[in-house]
Protein backbone atom coordinates (compact mmCIF):
# COMPACT_ATOMS: atom_id res chain seq x y z
CA UNK A 1 0.00 0.00 0.00
CA UNK A 2 1.83 3.53 -1.00
CA UNK A 3 2.30 5.83 1.95
CA UNK A 4 0.89 9.19 2.61
CA UNK A 5 4.29 11.37 2.64
CA UNK A 6 3.85 14.94 3.48
CA UNK A 7 6.81 16.86 2.18
CA UNK A 8 6.95 20.37 4.54
CA UNK A 9 9.26 22.28 2.57
CA UNK A 10 10.02 25.73 1.03
CA UNK A 11 9.67 23.94 -2.63
CA UNK A 12 8.64 26.99 -4.42
CA UNK A 13 11.55 29.57 -3.78
CA UNK A 14 14.58 30.26 -5.15
CA UNK A 15 16.91 29.34 -2.39
CA UNK A 16 19.23 26.50 -1.80
CA UNK A 17 16.69 25.10 0.18
CA UNK A 18 13.88 25.72 -2.64
CA UNK A 19 16.60 23.55 -4.86
CA UNK A 20 16.98 21.13 -1.97
CA UNK A 21 13.08 20.52 -1.43
CA UNK A 22 12.81 20.31 -5.24
CA UNK A 23 15.22 17.78 -5.19
CA UNK A 24 13.36 15.68 -2.58
CA UNK A 25 9.76 15.73 -4.61
CA UNK A 26 11.45 14.67 -7.88
CA UNK A 27 12.89 11.65 -5.42
CA UNK A 28 9.40 10.86 -4.72
CA UNK A 29 7.94 11.50 -7.54
CA UNK A 30 10.24 9.08 -9.19
CA UNK A 31 8.48 5.88 -7.15
CA UNK A 32 4.30 6.86 -7.58
CA UNK A 33 3.86 2.85 -6.29
CA UNK A 34 5.35 3.70 -2.80
CA UNK A 35 4.59 7.32 -2.18
CA UNK A 36 1.12 9.71 -2.40
CA UNK A 37 2.72 12.98 -2.17
CA UNK A 38 1.18 15.87 -0.06
CA UNK A 39 2.90 19.02 0.13
CA UNK A 40 2.77 22.16 2.74
CA UNK A 41 4.90 25.32 1.30
CA UNK A 42 7.34 27.06 3.17
CA UNK A 43 8.91 30.28 3.04
CA UNK A 44 12.99 30.52 3.29
CA UNK A 45 13.78 33.71 4.82
CA UNK A 46 12.94 37.16 2.37
CA UNK A 47 14.01 34.85 -1.37
CA UNK A 48 11.43 35.35 -4.35
CA UNK A 49 9.47 32.74 -5.31
CA UNK A 50 9.23 30.73 -8.64
CA UNK A 51 7.02 32.25 -11.05
CA UNK A 52 7.29 30.57 -14.60
CA UNK A 53 4.93 27.92 -14.74
CA UNK A 54 5.74 24.42 -16.19
CA UNK A 55 4.90 20.68 -15.37
CA UNK A 56 6.33 20.73 -12.28
CA UNK A 57 5.10 24.19 -10.76
CA UNK A 58 1.08 23.06 -12.15
CA UNK A 59 1.63 19.61 -10.08
CA UNK A 60 3.27 21.34 -7.39
CA UNK A 61 0.24 24.31 -7.26
CA UNK A 62 -2.45 20.98 -7.57
CA UNK A 63 -1.07 19.19 -4.48
CA UNK A 64 -0.98 22.15 -2.54
CA UNK A 65 -4.81 22.28 -3.15
CA UNK A 66 -5.19 18.71 -2.77
CA UNK A 67 -3.24 18.56 0.73
CA UNK A 68 -5.60 21.62 1.72
CA UNK A 69 -8.58 19.35 0.99
CA UNK A 70 -7.27 16.03 2.85
CA UNK A 71 -6.27 17.92 5.92
CA UNK A 72 -9.75 19.81 6.25
CA UNK A 73 -11.54 16.36 5.57
CA UNK A 74 -9.55 14.92 8.40
CA UNK A 75 -6.78 12.95 6.45
CA UNK A 76 -3.86 11.53 8.26
CA UNK A 77 -0.06 10.83 6.72
CA UNK A 78 2.12 8.34 7.26
CA UNK A 79 5.29 9.90 7.22
CA UNK A 80 6.43 13.49 7.23
CA UNK A 81 9.54 15.10 5.03
CA UNK A 82 10.48 18.21 6.74
CA UNK A 83 13.13 20.02 4.36
CA UNK A 84 14.52 23.13 6.26
CA UNK A 85 16.48 23.66 9.67
CA UNK A 86 16.61 21.52 12.61
CA UNK A 87 15.00 24.61 14.89
CA UNK A 88 11.65 24.15 12.50
CA UNK A 89 11.75 20.18 12.96
CA UNK A 90 8.41 18.99 14.56
CA UNK A 91 6.80 15.40 15.28
CA UNK A 92 3.83 15.74 13.00
CA UNK A 93 3.85 11.70 11.75
CA UNK A 94 4.51 8.52 12.88
CA UNK A 95 7.28 8.33 11.21
CA UNK A 96 9.35 11.90 10.94
CA UNK A 97 12.40 12.26 8.63
CA UNK A 98 14.25 15.57 8.62
CA UNK A 99 16.51 16.64 5.67
CA UNK A 100 18.42 20.18 6.39
CA UNK A 101 21.34 21.61 3.99
CA UNK A 102 23.22 21.69 7.53
CA UNK A 103 26.01 23.09 8.65
CA UNK A 104 28.89 25.85 7.38
CA UNK A 105 30.69 25.79 10.76
CA UNK A 106 32.22 23.74 12.66
CA UNK A 107 29.66 22.92 15.43
CA UNK A 108 25.69 22.61 15.77
CA UNK A 109 23.98 24.54 18.13
CA UNK A 110 22.16 22.18 21.11
CA UNK A 111 18.23 23.12 19.95
CA UNK A 112 19.74 20.91 16.35
CA UNK A 113 20.75 18.21 18.66
CA UNK A 114 17.39 18.69 20.73
CA UNK A 115 15.16 18.86 17.82
CA UNK A 116 17.14 16.18 16.01
CA UNK A 117 16.38 13.57 18.27
CA UNK A 118 12.94 14.02 17.94
CA UNK A 119 13.22 12.70 14.19
CA UNK A 120 13.51 8.98 13.63
CA UNK A 121 16.40 9.91 10.69
CA UNK A 122 18.02 12.40 9.34
CA UNK A 123 19.39 13.17 6.21
CA UNK A 124 22.09 15.94 5.04
CA UNK A 125 23.59 16.66 1.54
CA UNK A 126 27.63 16.20 2.49
CA UNK A 127 29.82 14.09 4.59
CA UNK A 128 30.97 17.89 5.91
CA UNK A 129 27.50 17.84 7.74
CA UNK A 130 26.93 14.85 8.90
CA UNK A 131 29.74 14.67 10.50
CA UNK A 132 29.60 18.08 12.20
CA UNK A 133 25.91 17.01 13.44
CA UNK A 134 27.06 13.79 14.79
CA UNK A 135 30.28 14.84 16.41
CA UNK A 136 29.25 17.90 18.08
CA UNK A 137 28.04 16.97 22.05
CA UNK A 138 27.57 19.30 24.78
CA UNK A 139 28.05 18.40 28.29
CA UNK A 140 25.67 19.58 30.94
CA UNK A 141 25.17 19.73 34.39
CA UNK A 142 21.82 18.37 36.17
CA UNK A 143 20.42 20.88 38.34
CA UNK A 144 18.99 18.49 40.46
CA UNK A 145 21.28 15.67 41.01
CA UNK A 146 24.45 17.81 40.08
CA UNK A 147 24.90 14.68 37.42
CA UNK A 148 26.84 15.51 34.30
CA UNK A 149 25.13 14.00 30.90
CA UNK A 150 26.06 14.67 27.39
CA UNK A 151 23.64 16.32 24.85
CA UNK A 152 24.11 14.16 21.38
CA UNK A 153 22.77 12.86 18.50
CA UNK A 154 20.91 9.91 19.41
CA UNK A 155 19.13 9.34 15.98
CA UNK A 156 20.84 7.55 12.39
CA UNK A 157 21.96 10.47 10.53
CA UNK A 158 22.99 9.74 6.33
CA UNK A 159 24.16 11.87 4.06
CA UNK A 160 22.21 11.78 0.84
CA UNK A 161 24.06 14.28 -1.84
CA UNK A 162 22.21 16.27 -4.77
CA UNK A 163 22.13 14.90 -8.31
CA UNK A 164 23.43 16.19 -11.60
CA UNK A 165 21.50 17.98 -13.79
CA UNK A 166 21.09 17.60 -17.90
CA UNK A 167 20.23 20.97 -19.98
CA UNK A 168 20.93 19.91 -23.22
CA UNK A 169 22.04 23.23 -25.63
CA UNK A 170 22.88 26.08 -23.82
CA UNK A 171 21.09 29.09 -24.72
CA UNK A 172 22.96 32.44 -26.36
CA UNK A 173 22.62 34.44 -23.31
CA UNK A 174 24.13 37.47 -25.14
CA UNK A 175 26.92 38.70 -22.95
CA UNK A 176 28.48 41.68 -23.44
CA UNK A 177 32.32 40.31 -22.03
CA UNK A 178 35.30 42.14 -22.75
CA UNK A 179 37.91 39.44 -22.62
CA UNK A 180 38.16 35.72 -23.52
CA UNK A 181 39.00 34.67 -20.80
CA UNK A 182 36.74 35.26 -17.05
CA UNK A 183 36.35 33.51 -13.97
CA UNK A 184 32.39 33.44 -12.98
CA UNK A 185 31.45 33.66 -9.37
CA UNK A 186 27.51 32.80 -8.28
CA UNK A 187 26.51 33.04 -4.68
CA UNK A 188 24.21 34.88 -2.46
CA UNK A 189 25.84 38.37 -1.23
CA UNK A 190 26.24 37.71 2.36
CA UNK A 191 29.20 37.12 5.19
CA UNK A 192 29.49 33.52 4.61
CA UNK A 193 29.98 33.85 0.50
CA UNK A 194 33.13 36.23 1.02
CA UNK A 195 32.26 38.28 -2.08
CA UNK A 196 34.14 41.64 -1.08
CA UNK A 197 36.99 39.76 -0.67
CA UNK A 198 36.58 37.50 -3.95
CA UNK A 199 36.44 40.56 -5.98
CA UNK A 200 39.09 42.44 -3.89
CA UNK A 201 41.81 39.80 -4.60
CA UNK A 202 41.11 39.16 -7.74
CA UNK A 203 41.51 42.71 -8.73
CA UNK A 204 44.43 43.13 -6.90
CA UNK A 205 45.96 39.86 -8.63
CA UNK A 206 44.92 40.89 -12.50
CA UNK A 207 45.47 44.57 -12.55
CA UNK A 208 47.09 44.38 -15.55
CA UNK A 209 45.84 41.67 -17.30
CA UNK A 210 42.81 41.60 -19.44
CA UNK A 211 40.86 39.04 -17.47
CA UNK A 212 36.97 39.73 -16.62
CA UNK A 213 35.37 38.55 -13.31
CA UNK A 214 31.02 38.09 -13.48
CA UNK A 215 29.89 38.15 -10.02
CA UNK A 216 26.61 36.37 -10.88
CA UNK A 217 24.78 38.03 -7.02
CA UNK A 218 21.59 39.50 -5.25
CA UNK A 219 21.21 40.63 -1.55
CA UNK A 220 17.77 38.85 -0.95
CA UNK A 221 15.64 38.89 -3.99
CA UNK A 222 15.96 39.74 -7.46
CA UNK A 223 14.19 43.35 -7.20
CA UNK A 224 15.10 46.44 -8.42
CA UNK A 225 15.89 47.89 -5.21
CA UNK A 226 18.11 44.77 -4.29
CA UNK A 227 20.34 45.42 -7.50
CA UNK A 228 20.58 49.36 -7.42
CA UNK A 229 21.65 48.65 -3.71
CA UNK A 230 24.38 45.70 -4.88
CA UNK A 231 25.46 47.90 -7.92
CA UNK A 232 26.75 50.94 -5.38
CA UNK A 233 27.99 48.75 -2.99
CA UNK A 234 29.96 47.34 -6.37
CA UNK A 235 31.16 50.27 -8.10
CA UNK A 236 32.27 51.83 -4.44
CA UNK A 237 34.14 48.04 -4.39
CA UNK A 238 36.00 48.68 -7.63
CA UNK A 239 36.39 52.46 -7.27
CA UNK A 240 39.40 52.22 -5.44
CA UNK A 241 40.89 50.38 -8.20
CA UNK A 242 40.66 52.97 -11.06
CA UNK A 243 43.30 52.67 -13.56
CA UNK A 244 43.07 48.67 -13.78
CA UNK A 245 42.77 46.25 -17.42
CA UNK A 246 40.77 43.55 -15.44
CA UNK A 247 36.69 43.42 -15.64
CA UNK A 248 34.23 42.84 -13.41
CA UNK A 249 30.56 42.70 -14.02
CA UNK A 250 27.35 42.34 -12.05
CA UNK A 251 24.61 39.94 -13.18
CA UNK A 252 21.71 40.43 -11.13
CA UNK A 253 17.86 39.11 -11.83
CA UNK A 254 15.58 36.28 -12.32
CA UNK A 255 17.15 33.55 -14.11
CA UNK A 256 15.75 29.67 -15.67
CA UNK A 257 18.20 26.70 -14.37
CA UNK A 258 18.80 26.26 -17.91
CA UNK A 259 19.82 30.23 -18.24
CA UNK A 260 22.09 30.13 -15.35
CA UNK A 261 24.24 26.19 -16.61
CA UNK A 262 24.63 28.21 -20.00
CA UNK A 263 26.77 30.19 -18.15
CA UNK A 264 29.17 27.60 -16.84
CA UNK A 265 29.16 26.79 -20.48
CA UNK A 266 29.81 30.06 -21.88
CA UNK A 267 32.85 30.40 -24.30
CA UNK A 268 34.53 32.97 -22.74
CA UNK A 269 33.75 32.00 -19.41
CA UNK A 270 36.72 29.42 -18.04
CA UNK A 271 36.82 28.65 -14.25
CA UNK A 272 34.34 28.90 -11.77
CA UNK A 273 35.32 31.00 -8.18
CA UNK A 274 34.34 30.53 -4.26
CA UNK A 275 36.17 31.81 -1.49
CA UNK A 276 33.71 30.59 0.77
CA UNK A 277 34.09 30.61 4.30
CA UNK A 278 31.86 26.97 4.10
CA UNK A 279 29.17 25.23 2.69
CA UNK A 280 26.67 22.85 3.15
CA UNK A 281 27.13 20.98 -0.12
CA UNK A 282 28.10 24.34 -2.63
CA UNK A 283 25.35 23.54 -5.31
CA UNK A 284 27.00 26.28 -8.00
CA UNK A 285 30.27 24.73 -7.14
CA UNK A 286 29.26 21.20 -7.98
CA UNK A 287 27.32 22.96 -11.48
CA UNK A 288 30.75 23.86 -12.26
CA UNK A 289 32.56 20.79 -11.57
CA UNK A 290 30.16 18.14 -13.31
CA UNK A 291 30.01 20.66 -15.77
CA UNK A 292 33.69 20.11 -17.06
CA UNK A 293 34.91 23.79 -15.48
CA UNK A 294 37.67 24.22 -13.71
CA UNK A 295 37.06 25.21 -9.86
CA UNK A 296 38.89 27.35 -7.89
CA UNK A 297 37.66 26.73 -4.00
CA UNK A 298 39.25 26.53 -0.13
CA UNK A 299 39.45 23.14 0.46
CA UNK A 300 37.04 23.18 3.37
CA UNK A 301 33.43 21.77 4.06
CA UNK A 302 30.56 20.32 1.89
CA UNK A 303 31.98 21.13 -1.64
CA UNK A 304 34.91 18.50 -0.93
CA UNK A 305 32.52 15.43 -1.64
CA UNK A 306 32.39 16.04 -5.59
CA UNK A 307 35.98 17.95 -5.66
CA UNK A 308 37.77 15.01 -4.19
CA UNK A 309 37.50 11.98 -6.07
CA UNK A 310 35.85 9.31 -3.36
CA UNK A 311 37.29 6.13 -4.88
CA UNK A 312 41.05 7.75 -5.03
CA UNK A 313 41.52 10.25 -3.15
CA UNK A 314 42.54 13.16 -5.49
CA UNK A 315 42.03 16.34 -5.46
CA UNK A 316 40.20 17.73 -8.24
CA UNK A 317 40.24 21.54 -7.89
CA UNK A 318 42.82 24.70 -7.24
CA UNK A 319 43.03 24.42 -3.61
CA UNK A 320 43.02 27.27 -2.21
CA UNK A 321 44.97 27.29 1.75
CA UNK A 322 42.59 28.72 4.58
CA UNK A 323 42.15 29.31 8.75
CA UNK A 324 40.19 27.55 11.06
CA UNK A 325 38.91 30.73 12.85
CA UNK A 326 36.06 31.61 15.05
CA UNK A 327 32.98 33.21 13.00
CA UNK A 328 32.94 37.13 13.32
CA UNK A 329 30.30 38.25 15.83
CA UNK A 330 27.64 39.87 13.35
CA UNK A 331 27.42 36.55 11.75
CA UNK A 332 26.01 34.54 14.98
CA UNK A 333 22.10 33.81 14.79
CA UNK A 334 20.89 32.55 17.65
CA UNK A 335 19.55 28.64 17.48
CA UNK A 336 21.77 28.32 13.84
CA UNK A 337 25.26 30.02 13.74
CA UNK A 338 26.59 29.15 17.19
CA UNK A 339 28.98 32.09 18.84
CA UNK A 340 31.59 29.23 19.60
CA UNK A 341 31.52 27.74 16.11
CA UNK A 342 34.39 27.99 13.83
CA UNK A 343 34.28 28.33 9.67
CA UNK A 344 37.17 28.79 7.14
CA UNK A 345 38.82 32.33 5.90
CA UNK A 346 40.75 31.50 2.88
CA UNK A 347 44.31 32.91 2.73
CA UNK A 348 44.95 35.79 0.24
CA UNK A 349 48.08 34.66 -0.98
CA UNK A 350 46.88 31.45 -1.57
CA UNK A 351 44.11 32.41 -3.48
CA UNK A 352 45.94 34.94 -5.42
CA UNK A 353 48.34 32.11 -6.78
CA UNK A 354 45.40 29.51 -7.34
CA UNK A 355 43.42 32.44 -9.66
CA UNK A 356 46.58 32.79 -11.60
CA UNK A 357 47.55 29.11 -11.47
CA UNK A 358 44.44 28.48 -13.19
CA UNK A 359 44.62 31.29 -15.38
CA UNK A 360 48.07 30.38 -16.45
CA UNK A 361 47.32 26.61 -17.10
CA UNK A 362 44.83 27.85 -19.32
CA UNK A 363 46.89 30.00 -21.44
CA UNK A 364 49.80 27.87 -22.09
CA UNK A 365 50.55 24.72 -23.96
CA UNK A 366 49.29 22.37 -21.67
CA UNK A 367 45.96 23.22 -21.32
CA UNK A 368 44.51 21.00 -23.72
CA UNK A 369 45.23 17.96 -21.23
CA UNK A 370 44.19 19.79 -18.18
CA UNK A 371 41.13 20.36 -19.96
CA UNK A 372 40.89 16.93 -20.93
CA UNK A 373 41.59 15.87 -17.02
CA UNK A 374 38.72 18.12 -15.86
CA UNK A 375 36.46 17.15 -18.51
CA UNK A 376 36.45 13.00 -17.52
CA UNK A 377 36.26 13.78 -14.10
CA UNK A 378 32.82 15.79 -14.89
CA UNK A 379 31.69 12.43 -16.94
CA UNK A 380 33.01 10.32 -13.52
CA UNK A 381 30.76 12.95 -11.85
CA UNK A 382 27.87 12.69 -13.98
CA UNK A 383 27.95 8.56 -13.15
CA UNK A 384 28.46 8.99 -9.65
CA UNK A 385 25.85 11.65 -9.18
CA UNK A 386 23.35 10.58 -11.56
CA UNK A 387 19.94 11.89 -11.00
CA UNK A 388 18.41 7.88 -11.20
CA UNK A 389 21.61 6.90 -8.39
CA UNK A 390 20.40 9.81 -6.02
CA UNK A 391 16.60 9.56 -6.47
CA UNK A 392 17.31 5.77 -5.34
CA UNK A 393 19.21 6.66 -2.70
CA UNK A 394 16.46 9.35 -1.26
CA UNK A 395 13.98 6.28 -1.27
CA UNK A 396 15.77 3.62 -0.13
CA UNK A 397 16.85 5.82 3.28
CA UNK A 398 13.11 6.85 3.58
CA UNK A 399 12.05 2.74 3.20
CA UNK A 400 14.21 2.12 5.67
CA UNK A 401 13.17 4.59 8.16
CA UNK A 402 9.72 3.34 7.66
CA UNK A 403 10.67 -0.30 8.13
CA UNK A 404 12.92 0.43 10.96
CA UNK A 405 10.31 2.07 13.16
CA UNK A 406 7.61 -0.35 12.45
CA UNK A 407 4.08 -0.14 11.97
CA UNK A 408 3.00 3.56 12.51
CA UNK A 409 0.96 5.19 15.25
CA UNK A 410 -2.41 7.27 15.47
CA UNK A 411 -1.01 10.24 13.06
CA UNK A 412 -1.33 13.41 13.84
CA UNK A 413 -3.55 16.37 11.91
CA UNK A 414 -2.03 18.97 10.25
CA UNK A 415 -3.62 22.60 10.09
CA UNK A 416 -3.43 25.23 8.20
CA UNK A 417 -3.08 28.54 8.80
Amino acid sequence: MKKKILLKAPLLTRSGYGEQSRFALRALRSRPDLFEVFIQPLQWGQTSWIMEEDEEKNWIDHTIEKTIAFIQHGGQFDISMQVTIPNEWERIAPVNIGFTAGMETTQVAHEWIQKGNEMDKILVVSDHSRNTYRDTVYVATHNQTGDRQELKLEVPIKTVNYPVKNFGKPIDLDLKLDYDFNLLVMAQFGPRKNLPNTVKWFIEEFHNDEVGLLVKTNIAKNCLLDREKLFHDMKTLVSHYPERSCKVYLLHGDMSDKEVHSLFEHPQIKGFLTLTHGEGFGLPVFEAAYTGMPVIAPGWSGQLDFLVDRETGDSHFYNVDYDLQPIPEQVVWEGVIIKDSMWAYPREQSAKQQMRRCYAHLNVGESEEIMKNIKEYADKLHHIFSEEKQNALMVAEICETVDMIGSPEEPAILEFE
